[in-house]
């Protein structure tokens, strides 16, 4: 198993990332939570990594913190839950969010990120609950400033929001709801995110 990778950051095309460890290009997806904190291209990245083998394809997700990868790791034992879901609860909800939403056992909350329904929601409720205490107890590592892309944020972000599940029309409605002049594809990313979580 492939567990951790430290590299050079080549492109970033959210929700995936290229990396090159050594002459090797590494694609690698993330959470909207580590995109977030990535440097700049051509710089130093190091990932906590999930190799998934399936008989279709071979997948790595990386994360910027062991606690995020510890999380996924057990929302995909959840039934019902598989690593594109498990991608998008990171991505929608930071690992602290999903914590509060299991105490408060907030279904609701839950339905919002993309790919939940009414009985999976219910189903992490019950099947997170024991695993709360023990996944929550960490640290939470400060990513750094990311910056602007070269090519249209706006298209970027469109293409993000539909990698995470949301359709073309319902990604510009979100996008179309937020101040997006002058700001990083990352920031529209995350405002239209917040537009839903505040719904």
């Amino acid at each position: 198993m492939i567990g951790r990778l430290s590299g050079t950051l080549l492109e970033k095309n959210p929700p995936a990332i290229l990396l090159n460890v050594q002459g090797v290009g590494y694609e690698v997806d993330v959470p909207m939570s580590t995109f977030y904190g990535l440097p700049e291209l051509g710089q130093p990245v190091e990932l906590h990594t999930h190799f998934v083998v399936r008989e279709d394809a071979q997948l790595l997700f990386g994360f910027a913190t062991k606690r995020e990868r510890a999380l996924f790791r057990a929302l995909l034992k959840v039934n019902g839950v598989g690593a594109k879901v498990a991608l998008s609860i990171l991505s929608g909800l930071t690992a602290e969010e999903f914590f509060q939403c299991v105490a408060n056992k907030d279904a609701v909350a839950l339905t919002r990120v993309p790919g939940i329904g009414k009985k999976t929601a219910e189903r992490l409720l019950v099947e997170m609950q024991d695993k709360v205490d023990a996944l929550s107890g960490g640290s939470v590592q400060a990513g750094l400033p990311i910056e602007d892309s070269a090519s249209s944020p706006r298209a970027q972000a469109t293409d993000a929001l539909m990698a995470l599940g949301y359709k073309p029309a319902e990604a510009k409605r979100l996008l179309d709801k937020t101040s997006s002049d002058g700001n990083s594809v990352e920031d529209m990313i995350r405002a239209a995110l917040r537009g839903v979580a505040s719904k």
